[in-house]
């Protein structure tokens, strides 16, 4: 019975010497981050898994000279990027599933797809 109180107090103690690593976004309630890069009319990773039943922060990058636009109906999210620019988008909760995503301004090459699982 005792081992159990003693352990988590040597859990504590460690997490307080700095011995322990917690993330900081479960510490502080951030929101886990995560990053698309467009480069080239593409979208960087074109796949993008995050979990599902938790809101996240989306950052878009755009490495392009010229302005793009993160799209997506099943997200019901539209954000136009200028050339150089970065965005941030809140997504979520999801549930688990496929999200597809385009750049409206280059649909050819601009696509991808957000997994929540």
């Amino acid at each position: 019975m005792l081992k159990l109180p003693i352990l988590l107090l040597g859990f504590f103690a460690l997490a307080a010497a700095g011995m322990v690593a917690l993330p900081s976004a479960a510490l502080a309630g951030e929101k886990p981050e995560f990053t698309i890069i467009i480069k080239n009319h593409r979208f960087e990773p074109e796949v993008l898994y995050v979990p599902a039943g938790v809101k996240i922060k989306l950052i878009v990058i755009n490495q392009d000279p010229t302005p793009e636009e993160f799209e997506s109906f099943e997200l019901n999210r539209e954000k136009i990027i200028g050339g150089g620019r970065t965005a941030i988008i809140y997504i979520g909760p999801l549930k688990p599933g496929e999200y597809p995503f385009f750049g409206e301004f280059n649909m050819d090459t601009a696509q991808g797809k957000i997994i929540a699982e």
